[in-house]
């Protein structure tokens, strides 16, 4: 499994954003990913849970069926994978590779269960925490969603404040971004990458 990860891994050096829903975690990469849309590459993940309004397959998610999710992870197909409110999440070696190729960073999008099964992997991303500035903040923004149901909400909202101790814990995290203002979390998010951004703008230019 080593082996075949590390192959996985050649390329720019990928980079693990983490953090509870409603930290605005999905907007800082939107606009990560249209400024530097020539530097960064989304991998997109499989999901067994059903798509959200406005979702396409294949561009938000790989959305598949609980077994052929299982058998894949069975396979070693995936990098991590994990279950979150009874739908299971994954990141599959392809996906990365496919970004790779392309001479891009990919970005990883996972929860906190996902970064630990990362931590045992050579994959050797820079991992960012995305946090809200208070629960009362985070679940403010989860009501205006309008998009969950109550039982739905406390779950994640359960699951946040565990998130947000993990994102505390030593070494876990290379860069933690408290996303107060916007403007500022990406200014910051923005400082943290711009080394590797760099490193892939010269081989883009001497290519």
């Amino acid at each position: 499994m080593r082996e075949s990860t590390s192959k996985a891994m050649a390329g720019p050096r990928p980079v693990v954003f983490s953090g509870p829903s409603g930290a605005g975690k999905s907007t800082l990469l939107k606009k990560l990913m249209k400024e530097y849309d020539s530097v960064f590459g989304f991998s997109v993940s499989h999901t067994t849970r059903n798509p959200r309004p406005g979702e396409v397959n294949g561009k938000d998610y790989h959305y598949v069926t609980r077994d052929v999710m299982q058998a894949g992870v069975a396979n070693g197909d995936f990098i991590e994978s994990a279950e979150f409110s009874g739908n299971m999440y994954g990141t599959s070696k392809a996906a990365v590779q496919d970004v790779q190729a392309k001479n891009l960073i990919c970005i990883l999008d996972i929860d906190m269960q996902g970064v630990r099964n990362i931590k045992k992997t050579d994959l050797d991303p820079i991992y960012i925490s995305i946090q809200p500035p208070s629960m009362a903040v985070l679940e403010k923004r989860l009501r205006d969603r309008k998009t969950e149901s109550e039982e739905s909400l406390q779950k994640r909202l359960r699951a946040a404040a565990v998130d947000m101790e993990f994102s505390k814990e030593p070494g876990v995290f290379d860069v933690v971004v408290v996303n107060d203002n916007l403007d500022d979390a990406y200014i910051q998010l923005k400082q943290a990458l711009l080394k590797e951004i760099d490193k892939v703008k010269k081989i883009n230019r001497s290519s």
